[in-house]
């Protein structure tokens, strides 16, 4: 396993190729859940979309569901399409059929964005849900992922939901896609006690590079603004995304 501090707002590990990857984010997520729990008796995720969590939570709920008392687990989400929740493009759907519907969560603590209807109004739920479930204590772990332009969350370049300061989840409108996504922010986002982004693939190698060394402010990338110095963000990479970070080491 390679390891190296990046910068101050940011910690890179690289744990091997993609199923050892797989299985340190798997076994990463249940060391938080397990902390959460034993610091304040409950763990809040915030789960992300896309292949790399798939595969965890396939995972976690075929060989890791005893690691983890599940009825002490409120399941989140860092983004949603504006899809129902049967829809297989559906981030809750993906979580919810790879794994966490066999795990003994109790319904309760299953928060679905609602983002096929009345966003705006259901972004504004989703704030009061968070604010009346976590009371203002900040989420135990939210995963994140990089697309190949560089966006996180539903979070992408050149929308407005990268100038929000003060709310918690909005609708962001996505021009390349013509849609509307519902996504939580910079400012929740970087309060989180851990913050994870999973990057996974040679497909990846030269974005990756180029989002952790870009140095003016001005020209960040979404996924570059995640952690501060007081929560890092963990970026998880496997030898294949991280291949341009670690040749000279």
């Amino acid at each position: 396993m390679k390891t190296k501090n990046w910068d101050e707002r940011r910690k890179i590990i690289v744990p091997g190729n993609k199923e050892e990857t797989i299985t340190f984010c798997v076994e990463h997520f249940i060391s938080c859940a397990n902390d959460a729990i034993k610091d304040h008796g409950s763990f809040f995720v915030a789960l992300s979309g896309g292949s790399t969590p798939k595969a965890m939570f396939e995972l976690l709920a075929e060989k890791y569901a005893d690691k983890v008392d599940w009825s002490k687990v409120h399941l989140f989400w860092s983004d949603e399409r504006s899809v129902k929740p049967e829809n297989p493009d559906s981030n809750y759907n993906m979580a919810m059929s790879s794994g966490f519907a066999k795990l003994p969560l109790i319904g309760d603590h299953i928060h679905r964005m609602v983002a096929e209807d009345n966003i705006e109004v259901n972004a504004k739920a989703y704030e009061e849900t968070i604010h009346n479930t976590l009371e203002d204590q900040p989420f135990d772990l939210i995963m994140l992922g990089m697309g190949e332009d560089g966006h996180t969350a539903s979070l992408f370049p050149g929308t407005e939901g990268l100038k929000e300061s003060t709310r918690k989840v909005i609708p962001n409108f996505i021009p390349e896609k013509d849609t509307w996504r519902m996504t939580m922010t910079f400012p929740l986002i970087n309060q989180a006690h851990n913050i994870a982004i999973y990057v996974l693939g040679e497909g990846k190698k030269e974005r990756i590079l180029s989002v952790l060394s870009e140095k003016d402010e001005s020209h960040l990338l979404p996924s570059a603004k995640v952690g501060t110095s007081k929560n890092p963000a963990v970026w998880i990479a496997d030898s294949g995304a991280s291949s341009l970070i670690f040749n000279n080491l």
